[in-house]
């Protein structure tokens, strides 16, 4: 029989760092290179899609097509570097803190794996989920984890490693997040703009 374990979830963008890092990384590309110029008119076509169909896939693809796996490969690296100074200062405190008391720590976030695990590369998390992208077309979907897709990489990973989760606390800045944050026994909301518990 599978045991509980206390687990704590925490969220990234807005909620242990300012700013979302996968915009962020958009306007990156745009100041480093002239590819993603081409596809401008395309990005202020889909733009209101944001609010029309938020939890949408199809027009977030569209809106990353012109990255191609070099881009990444030569942008990330100064982004990354540019982006861990926009981290609230208690981010790191907090997971070591949540870590000392016996739980299980992880961050789960909508943002790309390739941006997220290295913002978080120098944190120790027990495990970090982000969304996933295709290694043909680096601009299409392999997984999206937002909103609901939260609880079920939340149960997905607590299966694979044969626990039950007992959610203690989950760390947010988004209604987004509801689903996951319902869950928890305490919800810590963050204001996304000054790291502040709200």
């Amino acid at each position: 029989m599978l045991k509980k374990i206390n687990l704590v979830v925490f969220d990234f963008d807005g909620t242990l760092s300012a700013f979302d890092s996968n915009a962020q990384f958009i306007k990156y590309c745009f100041s480093h290179s002239l590819r993603p110029w081409f596809f401008l008119p395309l990005m202020i076509f889909l733009s209101p899609m944001k609010y029309i169909n938020p939890g949408g896939i199809w027009w977030r693809e569209l809106l990353r097509m012109f990255l191609t796996n070099d881009m990444i490969k030569k942008l990330v690296p100064g982004f990354i570097k540019q982006h861990k100074m926009n981290r609230f200062g208690w981010a790191a405190e907090r997971v070591a803190a949540e870590r000392s008391a016996g739980n299980k720590v992880i961050l789960i976030s909508a943002g790309p794996e390739y941006l997220i695990k290295k913002l978080v590369s120098d944190i120790k998390f027990d495990a970090v989920i982000a969304s996933e992208y295709e290694k043909s077309h680096p601009w299409k979907f392999k997984s999206f984890v937002w909103g609901a897709n939260k609880v079920v990489a939340m149960d997905r990973w607590a299966k694979e490693n044969k626990f039950i989760p007992k959610l203690l606390r989950s760390y947010s800045d988004s209604k987004t997040d509801l689903p996951i944050m319902m869950l928890a026994d305490e919800q810590v909301w963050i204001d996304r703009k000054t790291g502040c518990r709200i």
